[in-house]
């Protein structure tokens, strides 16, 4: 285990707000060893600031403060994505999960730490799987939030890459339909699933994906768990560690899993010029086919990439709320 580092973080620039009202100015964050560092240095390839934080922007503008009070986030990581909700959400009761305890004691921290003195903000905090640590408390959540990784780590040689890449899960022995397997949207599934206990009436479950499949199989995998799901926003990134990770969904692909999709950065570059979040979330069906001319599989991105060529995937925000709440 390695010291724990600490980084010092301009929240209006994070977050995209003129000035934050709810946070401090000036954030520190603690990350101990077995928390993915956050991308301070290139917000696009932040998942909290380029992702998370436009997806809470568009809930704020929807309705009154009451309708998204309390925020869960599963797999938290340091606690930026509960204090994202914090200043955008305006959350008032926010629920943390990672798996690990020093992960989550750290995050607590953090989000308490780094308030305004004014704002009073009630944390429940817990280490394990997905929903459980906040199962059993009578809590219910207006929102909540889930960035979970995809790629299967059953095999050992993946072990190394896992702890670079921050997209590895360990076999989940619940039952899923093979589709969501194949798709590698078992963790997405799963937290659904489990949220459904814990969503407050009219509640929404936000999901956030690199969208390396189709997305009426992101859809399906969401209605399969009782929901009526929509895009919230739609848009792409760059793939990042891209050796690893274009080579890992190449091998699955080989196996019989997918197919897997990426395109030229050149190509989503033109595709989603000019468009905002919201818009292309709108759109986002109509933009995939679009693209699909285009499309490389796992295997052809892989070669493009090792050819020197910029290589990036599609990233969707998925909205999903209980069917009898639409």
């Amino acid at each position: 285990m390695t010291e724990p580092t600490t980084l010092a973080i301009d929240a209006a620039r994070y977050f995209g707000v003129a000035a934050p009202i709810r946070v401090r100015d000036r954030l520190r964050i603690t990350v101990v060893d077995r928390a993915f560092e956050p991308e301070t240095d290139d917000l696009q390839r932040d998942w909290v600031a380029s992702v998370a934080a436009p997806a809470f922007a568009i809930l704020r503008r929807r309705g009154p403060p009451e309708a998204r009070r309390a925020f869960a986030t599963i797999g938290t990581g340091v606690g930026l994505d509960a204090l994202a909700a914090i200043e955008l959400l305006e959350a008032e009761v926010v629920g943390l999960t990672d798996l690990f305890p020093d992960v989550v004691d750290a995050a607590a921290l953090n989000v308490r730490a780094n308030l305004r003195e004014t704002v009073p903000v009630l944390v429940h905090a817990g280490a394990g799987d997905l929903l459980e640590p906040l199962a059993g408390r009578g809590l219910r959540f207006d929102v909540i939030y889930e960035n979970l990784p995809n790629l299967p780590i059953d095999d050992p040689a993946l072990i190394a890459v896992a702890r670079t890449a921050a997209s590895f899960v360990p076999p989940r022995p619940e039952p899923v339909p093979k589709f969501v397997a194949d798709s590698l949207l078992v963790l997405h599934h799963l937290a659904l699933r489990e949220a459904r206990d814990l969503l407050a009436p009219g509640g929404s479950v936000i999901s956030t994906l690199g969208a390396r499949l189709p997305l009426v199989d992101i859809l399906r995998m969401a209605e399969e768990a009782g929901y009526a799901p929509r895009f919230l926003t739609y848009g792409w990134k760059l793939q990042a560690v891209a050796e690893d990770v274009i080579g890992t969904y190449a091998a699955l692909q080989t196996r019989g899993l997918g197919p897997f999709h990426f395109f030229e950065a050149q190509r989503l570059e033109r595709a989603f010029a000019g468009l905002d979040p919201e818009t292309a979330g709108r759109d986002a069906l109509a933009i995939e086919r679009d693209l699909v001319p285009g499309r490389l599989d796992a295997v052809e991105a892989l070669t493009a990439h090792r050819s020197g060529r910029r290589i990036g995937h599609t990233v969707a925000v998925l909205e999903s709320q209980r069917e009898e709440s639409r």
